[in-house]
């Protein structure tokens, strides 16, 4: 058998990661549960962008976003900002602390797409007005993902608001959750811009707030947006989206802040476990895969990272010159990534960071299998990768996509040019890759030969 056939369910001391019951969706940032994962369909390895082989279509999007697209049945959800100003893109390549200065009239735009054709099937505005809070230049007034669930689908502009759509793009309700003004802790006027996607379980809508004053994480039912419940975060700005563990004794809401990983049960909101990392700028998701939650991100970079183990309680910080209780399964003094989310892919942990840097661990153990730059010298990441069927995607701000084999030793396949800066994660369905530029959307599709 195939080793891509049985990577649904993948044994590896315990370690497993379990694909979507429908793999056709992709439904939040990172696709099912944040994984980054889809092992459905034979996926593409090379194609030309720029010739257009191998490309299913290319769609012009309106304004600039980085959130990512995603994906139900034969629907490509997506965000977009739009200035009335007359240069209104971002410098992928930009590095420093100042916010734009684009304080111009937008419009924040939610659009569902043709999975097939990338025509545009609606388009609706959430909002118009001049932006609540700067964005770094280097990021978007929209950069959280959008979630659905196949009934609804959710947006979130930050200081703009919380919308929820039906599939045919009726607004089903809306919340104003005040000013939401990440940026670096206690400078506010360094504004670099709301970027945590929302998520959805079971009937609940939830979305972290970790801002420069007054932090929570919120609950909302989705029928009608009523909040279910909120719970207060004594905590730093922050652009981390969570996850979800659903074990047998317990479901555990897995959360990244700059003081504490957190563990919070989705329904009520109470706190379950605490781990102090005392860091600030926390962009990586926390990452599910068997029984441990992976756990990164920081400045400076290359932090402390962890795996903890579910079904932790109470907290379990790591006190300084002792060695990590029985929840931690392991833990790294440096080597965090700083903005992509790290991807465990069949029994192993690859980390790659903002530089190309990719650092593969064994996912149980720790034990480092090896490090390899992606790309050249000046390449630099922003996107988390994806996977399936056996390959690793990693798109860089330069405007490529490399694909890597997966496994453990370091083996490129092939750099795809896309011709436009890439700063969002891309999403997979039915074979199909589903890429962000600067500009455009594109399908990338397996060519059968």
């Amino acid at each position: 058998m195939k080793l891509w056939a049985i990577r649904v369910v993948i044994a590896c001391a315990g370690l497993s990661v379990v694909g979507p019951a429908a793999a056709q969706n992709w439904p939040r940032f990172r696709g099912p549960n944040g994984s980054g994962i889809t092992d459905s369909d034979p996926l593409p390895t090379t194609w030309d962008a720029v010739k257009g082989d191998g490309v299913l279509w290319k769609a012009a999007l309106p304004g600039v976003g980085h959130s990512s697209p995603v994906v139900w049945g034969g629907r490509i959800f997506v965000t977009t900002a739009l200035s009335s100003a007359t240069n209104t893109n971002y410098n992928p390549k930009a590095e420093g602390t100042q916010p734009s200065t684009d304080e111009s009239i937008h419009e924040w735009r939610v659009l569902a797409l043709d999975k097939q054709s990338g025509r545009v099937v609606w388009s609706r505005t959430a909002h118009r007005g001049v932006p609540k809070r700067k964005r770094h230049i280097k990021a978007t007034q929209a950069n959280a993902s959008p979630v659905t669930d196949g009934r609804i689908v959710v947006a979130s502009f930050g200081s703009e608001g919380l919308y929820a759509y039906d599939m045919h793009g009726t607004l089903l309700w809306k919340q104003d959750l005040g000013i939401l003004d990440p940026g670096y802790a206690g400078q506010p006027d360094l504004s670099w811009g709301f970027a945590t996607s929302p998520i959805i379980y079971r009937d609940l809508v939830i979305l972290q707030c970790d801002i420069q004053q007054n932090s929570f994480i919120i609950a909302f039912n989705a029928k009608d947006g009523t909040r279910a419940w909120r719970a207060d975060r004594d905590e730093l700005p922050a652009w981390s989206t969570p996850a979800v563990h659903e074990g047998k004794a317990r479901t555990d809401l897995v959360t990244s802040g700059s003081k504490y990983y957190r563990g919070y049960d989705p329904i009520t909101g109470r706190e379950l476990w605490r781990l102090r990392d005392d860091t600030q700028v926390k962009v990586p998701s926390p990452v599910i895969a068997g029984e441990l939650f992976f756990l990164s991100g920081g400045n400076p970079r290359g932090r402390d990272f962890y795996a903890v183990r579910a079904g932790a309680s109470g907290d379990i910080s790591v006190t300084s010159g002792q060695q990590p209780g029985a929840a931690i399964a392991w833990h790294k003094s440096r080597g965090s990534s700083y903005t992509p989310t790290p991807l465990v892919y069949d029994g192993l942990l690859y980390v790659c960071n903002d530089n190309g840097v990719l650092t593969v661990y064994d996912a149980v153990s720790g034990a480092q299998i090896y490090a390899n730059r992606i790309g050249t010298s000046n390449s630099t990441f922003s996107a988390s990768p994806v996977a399936g069927r056996g390959h690793i995607y990693l798109s860089s701000e330069d405007g490529d996509v490399h694909v890597i084999k997966a496994g453990r030793t370091y083996e490129l396949v092939a750099t795809n040019r896309m011709g436009e800066a890439l700063m969002a994660t891309p999403a997979i369905s039915d074979g199909i890759l589903i890429i962000r530029g600067q500009q455009h959307l594109y399908a990338v599709r397996h060519m059968i030969r």
